[in-house]
């Protein structure tokens, strides 16, 4: 089966909560932007579909209709049994790297909603996607994929509907799922930690329809992997991670279960738009033979900031979701120290819960010439300070990937990182004596560990040679999605393979 795929391009649908430019709002977009892009340059046919939300500009896309009137079954005991939506497209613009995208478009759960995430019949909007999806497919003459591809909780019941609801229909009994997990913490709409055993789901019960209050009660994370033929996460360390129960969110039997189907490929990022050389965003380009222009991005970033300008200034960054899994809470007992006794600045952009924005908005009312915070995530920023910053602080509790360190190094801000995760795949510690490694790795998950790696990069700072030799090394490491895509399209084969002929 594999060698008979291997002859031909693949049709991959890549279906999810989000994906940029459309709608941003993690890192999942980023994903869905560049990995169907990566894998349409090496010959295969990647689409992605994703709902039509109010945000979209129709026009500035050149939606044009691509299904009037879709029914899509509710599942309903009562009325109404279907719903009906529309399916837009986008046609590829390559110089934005958009492949063909399909919208969903449904006035109720999509238009009329201000945000992507965050209301109460969030699992009817998520069913609503899933069998959309499958009902699109159904009824379109031009194309059918080979693997659809379900990122995250908010698609995983396409694998389950195809196996049980849509078991009898030739037309897509014949399409391969793969389950890609960015997080396995975020599971259904509720708490899965907390579950009674009365609304505990095993995951072999038919999946409810949309007036049933059982809806909100299905683990959707726990039956994406129950019921695809391959299961991926977007880092080896965090596939082998999630089989053990302190990283498995009791789902690690299951998935030592499903150990043979289980993968993790790192995720890239987008090298040409993290290119220091013709980055829009940055001031002074530069490249990695020639770091010298990076001491007047450094200036530039500490005048938009608002921080003394001085070049031999230790810039710390931050820049993330202000979130437990972050392991800000290690920074909170050590930066008062680090900031009083090092000629160290600190420059932080993100949001997220209130303690911690107290707590860095505080931390800049105490050192306002040491301490600059822009208290919203910004894109736009998070490029400019990669130009300019020495390193940035990633001292995740869990990490499946991050993209940030991944940016950083090719920008040239080193980072400081604990061994999980993606995390663990991506840095490499640090050898003075070996000339090796790309940046500073610490294990334990404890504020001396954080403490001593932020240190340790700063004696290595003061000598100035051997850290652009770091610096050089880390932007020369390939993240790319084009090696990524090679091993996601060896994936689809094996899921293909798995799914056997139908």
């Amino acid at each position: 089966m594999i060698g008979i795929f291997c002859k031909k391009n693949l049709k991959i649908l890549f279906v999810g909560a989000e994906a940029a430019p459309f709608v941003k709002i993690g890192g999942l977009s980023s994903v869905m932007k560049s990995l169907p892009k990566a894998l349409n340059e090496i010959g295969h046919d990647a689409r992605v579909m994703i709902p039509k939300y109010l945000s979209i500009d129709t026009e500035k896309y050149f939606l044009k209709m691509e299904h009037e009137g879709l029914e899509v079954p509710t599942g309903n005991s009562a009325e109404p049994d279907h719903l009906v939506c529309n399916v837009r497209r986008c046609d590829p613009i390559k110089e934005e790297g958009i492949v063909t995208t399909y919208f969903l478009e449904n006035q109720e759960y999509y238009e009329k909603r201000a945000n992507v995430y965050g209301y109460s019949d969030d699992p009817v909007r998520w069913a609503l996607l899933c069998r959309g999806v499958l009902e699109f497919i159904k009824k379109n003459r031009n194309w059918v994929p080979d693997v659809i591809v379900c990122a995250d909780w908010q698609s995983a019941l396409i694998p389950n509907f195809l196996k049980t609801t849509y078991s009898n229909i030739p037309k897509l009994t014949k399409i391969a799922t793969v389950f890609s997990i960015h997080n396995l913490y975020f599971q259904a709409m509720y708490d899965h930690r907390f579950v009674s055993e009365m609304d505990f789901d095993d995951g072999h019960s038919e999946i409810p329809g949309f007036d049933n209050p059982r809806l909100t009660k299905i683990n959707w994370m726990r039956r994406g992997i129950m019921y695809a033929d391959a299961i991926n996460t977007v880092s080896p360390t965090y596939a082998k991670e999630i089989m053990t129960k302190n990283y498995g969110e009791l789902l690690d039997e299951l998935l030592r279960e499903r150990r043979s189907v289980l993968s993790g490929i790192l995720n890239g990022i987008d090298y040409d738009l993290w290119n220091p050389e013709k980055n829009p965003h940055v001031a002074f380009p530069y490249y990695a033979r020639n770091l010298s222009a990076r001491a007047k991005n450094k200036a530039s970033l500490q005048g938009q900031f608002n921080l003394p300008i001085k070049k031999d200034a230790f810039i710390m960054a931050i820049v993330c979701r202000f979130t437990k899994q972050k392991g800000l809470d290690l920074l909170m007992p050590i930066l008062d120290l680090i900031l009083q006794e090092l000629p160290a600045q600190l420059v932080i952009v993100g949001e997220g819960d209130s303690e911690y924005m107290h707590f860095f908005h505080n931390l800049e009312t105490k050192y306002p010439d040491k301490v600059a915070v822009h208290l919203k995530f910004d894109s736009v920023l998070a490029h400019k300070i990669f130009a300019g910053a020495d390193v940035v602080l990633v001292p995740s509790k869990f990490e499946p990937c991050g993209l940030v360190q991944l940016e950083a190094m090719r920008m040239g801000t080193i980072p400081i990182v604990r061994k999980t995760g993606g995390l663990a795949d991506s840095v490499e510690d640090y050898s003075p004596e070996k000339q090796t490694g790309t940046g500073f790795v610490f294990e334990k998950f404890d504020s001396s560990s954080l403490m001593i790696a932020i240190i340790r990069a700063f004696e290595n700072f003061r000598d100035r040679e051997r850290w652009q030799e770091l610096q050089k090394r880390a932007m020369s490491k390939d993240f790319s999605w084009e090696s990524s895509a090679e091993k996601y399209v060896k994936l689809f084969l094996q899921a293909i393979a798995i799914h056997g002929p139908k």
